[in-house]
């Protein structure tokens, strides 16, 4: 069973035996010259701790809060063991919806710019259970805000999404494309963006939005992957029910819609590798300015569809995959790919893994070697 500190109590990389134990200096509690600390929201999560990492790799300083609803402390473990020395990274356990701990975060450390990752991510569930999204989504931001108006922490980079458009008319989506929102996800996601814009035109916050496209992939080195809770294996991203598939977890993959108006029935997606999804948060950060608001789509500008992806799934686990095609999932939308040129342009970021095979074979490795996903490290 998972050991868990109270909510609000720090658990820093003090520790020598992995446990629970606090600095004896709390260097988290001051702005250090030369140093960027940088709150990461939901840094337990898939997105959240891969970005963590690439922060310790440039030597930010990292606090992660997560509530481990949908994130594993086993990741957060791992960063822990690969940046041991103190005032490199603090965990600490909370819950985003909770804004007098929150406040208590804020109030407790000295933050310099928050990554604000934290939120429920599946179109299905958003469809079942639309009032959790609202609350964990628009309603959580809306905190997070709040204490960094009250704590003075000015700088933002949020973690958006392509579900904002919803089905655009038109190919590729562009940062000026409508957001019309078709599911509760993507409709809770331009909420929380429509709140940050509003508070943003009369303060001095720099704010960069982030939309990102199909997530995939996991750290080329194999130390951090996705790892989902098993009860939401059937809301999740496409590529761990593949890879459950290949291993044996399910009978076979489902796939959901082949009457779209695409070129071979399936959906299309802008598959963009997480490692590329973190540079463009470290580069967004980099650049973020007082009193400017940057928004960017964060994908590769190609699409593939489901038929394509399942095709390159099977060559990247060397399994014949068992699939199964079904009726349409609500709140899907048949195409969506992006224009990366403006944050080409503006970041100079652009996707280098682009390989769907190649992203799909790292994570693959990741998966064999990690069956019951971080639970030997918990």
């Amino acid at each position: 069973m998972l050991s868990l500190p109270a909510a609000g109590l720090v658990s820093s990389n003090c520790s020598l035996d992995g446990g629970f134990v606090p600095c004896p200096s709390n260097v988290f509690s001051e702005h250090e010259e030369g140093v960027i600390h940088v709150l990461v929201t939901g840094g337990a999560g898939y997105i959240g701790s891969h970005a963590a990492l690439r922060l310790l790799k440039e030597s930010y300083r990292v606090t992660i809060v997560d509530n481990l609803s949908r994130g594993n402390m086993g990741a957060v473990k791992v960063l822990q063991k690969l940046f041991p020395e103190p005032g490199q990274l603090q965990f600490v356990y909370a819950d985003l919806g909770d804004l007098k701990a929150v406040n208590k975060i804020f109030s407790e450390n000295a933050f310099d710019a928050v990554m604000h990752f934290a939120a429920v991510a599946y179109v299905g569930e958003s469809t079942v259970d639309p009032l959790k999204y609202y609350h964990n989504i628009t309603s959580n931001t809306l905190v997070i805000l709040e204490s960094m108006a009250a704590h003075d922490v000015r700088t933002l980079i949020y973690s958006s999404t392509c579900a904002t458009y919803g089905e655009p008319e038109k190919m590729p989506i562009t940062e000026e494309t409508p957001q019309v929102p078709i599911n509760p996800y993507g409709k809770a996601k331009k909420m929380a963006e429509d709140i940050i814009l509003d508070y943003s035109k009369n303060s001095d916050m720099a704010v960069m939005i982030l939309r990102y496209f199909n997530v995939i992939g996991s750290d080329p080195e194999g130390r951090l992957g996705e790892a989902p809770r098993p009860e939401l294996r059937e809301h999740g991203r496409i590529s761990g029910a593949c890879f459950d598939a290949a291993r044996g977890v399910i009978p076979g993959l489902k796939v959901k819609g082949t009457d779209y108006k695409t070129h071979d029935g399936t959906c299309i997606r802008d598959y963009i590798d997480v490692t590329d999804l973190v540079d463009a948060h470290v580069k967004a950060l980099k650049k973020a300015k007082p009193g400017e608001v940057g928004i960017y789509n964060v994908g590769t500008g190609r699409g593939r569809s489901v038929k394509e992806f399942v095709e390159a799934c099977k060559k990247a686990t060397g399994v014949e995959i068992k699939v199964d095609y079904l009726a349409r999932r609500p709140g899907d939308y048949a195409e969506v790919f992006s224009d990366p040129t403006k944050i080409r342009h503006e970041l100079n970021w652009t996707a280098q893994f682009t390989d769907l095979q190649e992203s799909l074979q790292i994570a693959w490795r990741w998966q064999k070697a990690h069956r019951d996903g971080y639970a030997a490290a918990s």
